[in-house]
Protein backbone atom coordinates (compact mmCIF):
# COMPACT_ATOMS: atom_id res chain seq x y z
CA UNK A 1 0.00 0.00 0.00
CA UNK A 2 1.36 3.39 -0.99
CA UNK A 3 1.21 5.89 1.86
CA UNK A 4 2.20 9.43 2.75
CA UNK A 5 2.15 11.39 5.98
CA UNK A 6 3.16 15.04 5.70
CA UNK A 7 2.19 18.64 6.36
CA UNK A 8 0.26 19.94 3.37
CA UNK A 9 -1.37 23.13 2.11
CA UNK A 10 -4.97 22.68 1.02
CA UNK A 11 -5.24 23.88 -2.57
CA UNK A 12 -8.60 22.63 -3.82
CA UNK A 13 -11.58 20.69 -2.51
CA UNK A 14 -14.32 19.21 -4.69
CA UNK A 15 -17.48 17.51 -3.51
CA UNK A 16 -17.63 13.79 -4.34
CA UNK A 17 -20.67 11.67 -3.67
CA UNK A 18 -23.15 12.55 -0.98
CA UNK A 19 -20.76 13.25 1.87
CA UNK A 20 -17.18 12.95 0.63
CA UNK A 21 -14.67 15.30 -0.98
CA UNK A 22 -11.64 15.04 -3.21
CA UNK A 23 -8.76 16.99 -1.75
CA UNK A 24 -5.78 18.37 -3.66
CA UNK A 25 -2.95 19.58 -1.46
CA UNK A 26 0.67 20.63 -1.84
CA UNK A 27 3.34 18.85 0.21
CA UNK A 28 7.03 19.64 0.38
CA UNK A 29 8.46 16.26 -0.64
CA UNK A 30 5.70 14.68 -2.75
CA UNK A 31 4.42 17.82 -4.47
CA UNK A 32 0.74 18.09 -5.35
CA UNK A 33 -1.24 15.07 -4.18
CA UNK A 34 -4.91 14.08 -4.30
CA UNK A 35 -7.06 11.96 -2.04
CA UNK A 36 -10.64 11.11 -1.16
CA UNK A 37 -11.74 12.33 2.25
CA UNK A 38 -14.63 10.33 3.67
CA UNK A 39 -17.09 12.71 5.29
CA UNK A 40 -15.17 15.63 3.83
CA UNK A 41 -18.36 17.72 3.65
CA UNK A 42 -19.26 17.16 7.29
CA UNK A 43 -19.49 20.00 9.81
CA UNK A 44 -16.31 18.70 11.47
CA UNK A 45 -14.16 18.52 8.35
CA UNK A 46 -15.41 21.51 6.32
CA UNK A 47 -13.48 24.04 8.47
CA UNK A 48 -10.34 21.93 8.05
CA UNK A 49 -10.57 21.44 4.28
CA UNK A 50 -10.36 25.13 3.47
CA UNK A 51 -7.97 26.30 0.71
CA UNK A 52 -4.93 27.91 2.30
CA UNK A 53 -5.11 25.87 5.51
CA UNK A 54 -2.07 23.89 6.65
CA UNK A 55 -3.03 20.34 7.55
CA UNK A 56 -1.44 17.12 8.73
CA UNK A 57 -2.27 14.90 5.77
CA UNK A 58 -2.27 11.12 5.63
CA UNK A 59 -2.79 9.32 2.32
CA UNK A 60 -3.19 5.59 1.80
CA UNK A 61 -3.73 3.72 -1.47
CA UNK A 62 -3.57 0.05 -2.44
CA UNK A 63 -1.92 0.84 -5.78
CA UNK A 64 -0.21 3.83 -7.38
CA UNK A 65 -3.10 4.12 -9.86
CA UNK A 66 -5.85 4.18 -7.21
CA UNK A 67 -7.11 7.45 -5.74
CA UNK A 68 -5.80 7.43 -2.19
CA UNK A 69 -8.00 7.72 0.85
CA UNK A 70 -7.07 10.77 2.91
CA UNK A 71 -7.41 12.01 6.45
CA UNK A 72 -6.61 15.54 7.60
CA UNK A 73 -6.00 17.29 10.89
CA UNK A 74 -5.73 21.04 11.16
CA UNK A 75 -2.29 22.54 11.84
CA UNK A 76 -2.96 26.20 10.96
CA UNK A 77 -6.20 27.83 9.87
CA UNK A 78 -6.39 30.70 7.42
CA UNK A 79 -10.18 30.52 7.27
CA UNK A 80 -10.65 33.84 9.16
CA UNK A 81 -8.91 35.64 6.28
CA UNK A 82 -11.65 34.51 3.92
CA UNK A 83 -14.03 36.96 5.60
CA UNK A 84 -12.01 39.82 4.09
CA UNK A 85 -12.54 40.30 0.32
CA UNK A 86 -8.95 41.11 -0.66
CA UNK A 87 -7.17 38.34 1.27
CA UNK A 88 -9.93 35.92 0.25
CA UNK A 89 -9.39 36.73 -3.44
CA UNK A 90 -5.64 36.27 -3.07
CA UNK A 91 -5.94 32.90 -1.33
CA UNK A 92 -8.54 31.73 -3.86
CA UNK A 93 -6.25 32.63 -6.76
CA UNK A 94 -2.93 31.33 -5.50
CA UNK A 95 -4.31 27.98 -4.30
CA UNK A 96 -6.51 27.47 -7.38
CA UNK A 97 -3.58 28.21 -9.69
CA UNK A 98 -1.31 25.80 -7.84
CA UNK A 99 -3.91 23.02 -7.97
CA UNK A 100 -4.63 23.58 -11.67
CA UNK A 101 -1.08 23.90 -12.95
CA UNK A 102 1.21 21.55 -11.05
CA UNK A 103 1.51 17.93 -12.17
CA UNK A 104 0.74 15.48 -9.40
CA UNK A 105 3.34 13.66 -7.32
CA UNK A 106 6.33 15.68 -8.49
CA UNK A 107 8.26 17.44 -5.72
CA UNK A 108 8.56 21.22 -5.78
CA UNK A 109 10.01 22.07 -2.36
CA UNK A 110 10.77 25.66 -3.37
CA UNK A 111 7.13 26.19 -4.33
CA UNK A 112 5.91 24.70 -1.06
CA UNK A 113 8.12 27.10 0.89
CA UNK A 114 7.15 30.06 -1.26
CA UNK A 115 3.42 29.33 -1.09
CA UNK A 116 3.67 28.99 2.68
CA UNK A 117 5.41 32.36 2.82
CA UNK A 118 2.77 34.05 0.65
CA UNK A 119 -0.06 32.71 2.79
CA UNK A 120 1.73 33.75 5.97
CA UNK A 121 2.26 37.23 4.53
CA UNK A 122 -1.41 37.57 3.65
CA UNK A 123 -2.18 36.86 7.28
CA UNK A 124 0.30 39.19 8.95
CA UNK A 125 1.28 41.96 6.51
CA UNK A 126 0.15 45.44 7.47
CA UNK A 127 -0.86 46.25 3.89
CA UNK A 128 -1.86 44.39 0.74
CA UNK A 129 1.12 45.94 -1.04
CA UNK A 130 3.49 43.76 0.97
CA UNK A 131 1.88 40.42 0.34
CA UNK A 132 0.98 41.28 -3.27
CA UNK A 133 4.70 41.66 -4.03
CA UNK A 134 5.33 38.22 -2.51
CA UNK A 135 2.48 36.81 -4.61
CA UNK A 136 4.07 38.22 -7.78
CA UNK A 137 7.38 36.57 -6.91
CA UNK A 138 5.56 33.28 -6.31
CA UNK A 139 4.07 33.47 -9.79
CA UNK A 140 7.53 34.08 -11.24
CA UNK A 141 8.87 31.07 -9.34
CA UNK A 142 5.97 28.92 -10.56
CA UNK A 143 6.81 29.85 -14.15
CA UNK A 144 10.48 29.03 -13.57
CA UNK A 145 9.81 25.69 -11.84
CA UNK A 146 7.65 24.56 -14.75
CA UNK A 147 10.25 25.49 -17.35
CA UNK A 148 9.04 28.94 -18.40
CA UNK A 149 11.34 31.15 -16.36
CA UNK A 150 11.89 34.75 -17.40
CA UNK A 151 15.37 36.21 -17.92
CA UNK A 152 15.31 39.45 -15.97
CA UNK A 153 19.07 39.69 -15.43
CA UNK A 154 20.26 41.01 -18.79
CA UNK A 155 18.95 42.71 -21.89
CA UNK A 156 17.79 40.22 -24.50
CA UNK A 157 19.01 42.65 -27.21
CA UNK A 158 22.38 43.88 -25.93
CA UNK A 159 23.31 41.36 -23.24
CA UNK A 160 23.91 44.19 -20.78
CA UNK A 161 22.57 44.13 -17.22
CA UNK A 162 22.39 47.95 -17.05
CA UNK A 163 19.26 50.11 -17.17
CA UNK A 164 16.78 47.25 -17.55
CA UNK A 165 13.29 48.71 -17.72
CA UNK A 166 11.09 46.45 -19.84
CA UNK A 167 10.21 42.82 -20.60
CA UNK A 168 9.61 41.39 -24.05
CA UNK A 169 6.16 39.72 -24.13
CA UNK A 170 7.50 37.32 -26.77
CA UNK A 171 10.81 36.13 -25.33
CA UNK A 172 10.31 36.79 -21.63
CA UNK A 173 13.66 38.55 -21.57
CA UNK A 174 14.46 41.91 -20.05
CA UNK A 175 15.06 44.88 -22.35
CA UNK A 176 17.12 47.94 -21.51
CA UNK A 177 15.64 51.42 -21.79
CA UNK A 178 17.99 52.21 -24.68
CA UNK A 179 17.11 49.10 -26.66
CA UNK A 180 13.41 49.70 -25.99
CA UNK A 181 13.43 53.23 -27.42
CA UNK A 182 10.55 53.61 -29.85
CA UNK A 183 9.04 50.23 -28.90
CA UNK A 184 7.95 50.95 -25.34
CA UNK A 185 4.25 50.45 -26.06
CA UNK A 186 4.91 46.93 -27.31
CA UNK A 187 6.75 45.92 -24.14
CA UNK A 188 5.85 45.25 -20.51
CA UNK A 189 7.39 47.60 -17.97
CA UNK A 190 9.80 45.90 -15.57
CA UNK A 191 9.45 47.21 -12.00
CA UNK A 192 12.71 47.23 -10.00
CA UNK A 193 11.39 44.96 -7.22
CA UNK A 194 11.28 41.97 -9.56
CA UNK A 195 15.05 42.25 -9.83
CA UNK A 196 15.51 42.59 -6.07
CA UNK A 197 16.22 46.34 -6.22
CA UNK A 198 13.24 47.53 -4.19
CA UNK A 199 12.34 45.82 -0.92
CA UNK A 200 9.17 47.87 -0.47
CA UNK A 201 7.65 48.55 -3.90
CA UNK A 202 4.72 50.88 -4.46
CA UNK A 203 1.44 49.20 -5.35
CA UNK A 204 1.64 50.68 -8.86
CA UNK A 205 4.89 48.76 -9.37
CA UNK A 206 3.36 45.59 -7.94
CA UNK A 207 0.47 45.87 -10.39
CA UNK A 208 2.96 46.17 -13.25
CA UNK A 209 4.72 43.07 -11.97
CA UNK A 210 1.40 41.24 -11.88
CA UNK A 211 0.77 42.32 -15.49
CA UNK A 212 4.02 40.59 -16.49
CA UNK A 213 3.26 37.33 -14.70
CA UNK A 214 -0.35 37.34 -15.91
CA UNK A 215 0.78 37.49 -19.54
CA UNK A 216 3.14 34.52 -19.22
CA UNK A 217 0.87 32.45 -16.98
CA UNK A 218 -1.92 32.79 -19.53
CA UNK A 219 0.33 32.06 -22.50
CA UNK A 220 2.64 29.36 -21.15
CA UNK A 221 0.83 27.66 -18.28
CA UNK A 222 -2.86 28.00 -19.09
CA UNK A 223 -2.32 28.08 -22.85
CA UNK A 224 -5.45 30.15 -23.34
CA UNK A 225 -7.59 27.66 -21.40
CA UNK A 226 -9.17 27.77 -17.97
CA UNK A 227 -10.69 31.21 -18.41
CA UNK A 228 -12.63 30.79 -15.17
CA UNK A 229 -9.33 30.66 -13.32
CA UNK A 230 -8.17 33.90 -14.92
CA UNK A 231 -11.44 35.50 -13.85
CA UNK A 232 -10.42 34.77 -10.25
CA UNK A 233 -7.11 36.52 -10.86
CA UNK A 234 -8.72 39.51 -12.56
CA UNK A 235 -11.02 39.91 -9.57
CA UNK A 236 -7.97 39.98 -7.30
CA UNK A 237 -6.07 42.52 -9.42
CA UNK A 238 -9.15 44.72 -9.68
CA UNK A 239 -9.45 44.77 -5.89
CA UNK A 240 -5.76 45.55 -5.53
CA UNK A 241 -6.17 48.41 -7.97
CA UNK A 242 -9.05 49.82 -5.97
CA UNK A 243 -7.01 49.52 -2.80
CA UNK A 244 -4.34 51.82 -4.23
CA UNK A 245 -6.71 54.24 -5.99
Amino acid sequence: MASLTAPAIVCAVRAHGEHGAILRALTEEAGLVAGYVRGGRSTRLRPILVPGNLIALELRARTEEQLASATAELLASRAPLLAEPLPAAAIDWVTSLTAAILPESQPYPALFSALSAVLDAIGVASSARQWAAALTRYELLLLAELGFGLNLDECVVTGSSADLGFVSPKSGGAVSAGAAAGYEERLLRLPPFLRGHDASPAMADVLEGLAITRHFIDRDLLDGRNRDLLTVRERLVSRLGRAVA
